[in-house]
């Protein structure tokens, strides 16, 4: 998988979606945190939306990429997802999370030049959305994209 480090504001970015779960975690409710920001500088934050029927639960990527795409700002240039864990030894854990195959599908859609921090090789990089998906179907030409 091609990866890259972290850019300068990357740090800010992560600290963001920490934040936000640190923010408004809840048991059962929410539990990851998700950062996005866009080539115009802004930061999207957002949390996932579980639901007692699990099909129906919302990731937090997709809710952050709606709410750049509602404010018309869809440039996105880079997400990242921290997952909050709480148990008894440690009631505050977060571990940076790689998305799951739908919001991988929903990336590409929308931001398939940007860019996906993850956990890759034991550190924190930066990593291709389009690399996420390699022989990715593209339903516009009929083709592998």
């Amino acid at each position: 998988m091609n990866s890259q480090p972290l850019q300068p504001g990357d740090s800010e970015l992560l600290d963001a979606a920490k934040d936000i779960i640190r923010q408004r975690f809840a048991l059962d409710r929410h539990h990851v945190g998700c950062a996005l920001r866009s080539r115009s500088g802004h930061i999207y934050t957002s949390v996932n939306l579980e639901a007692n029927v699990g099909r129906i639960a919302i990731c937090a990527e997709p809710v952050a990429v709606g709410q750049a795409v509602s404010a018309g700002d869809a440039d996105l240039e880079v997400i990242v997802g921290v997952l909050h864990r709480y148990d008894e030894s440690d009631p505050v854990q977060f571990r940076s999370g790689t998305p799951c195959g739908m919001c991988r599908e929903l990336l590409n859609d929308y931001m398939p030049e940007g860019y996906v921090i993850m956990p890759l090789d034991g550190e924190l990089r930066r990593v291709s959305v389009r690399d996420l998906l390699p022989e990715r179907y593209d339903r516009s030409v009929g083709a592998l994209a």
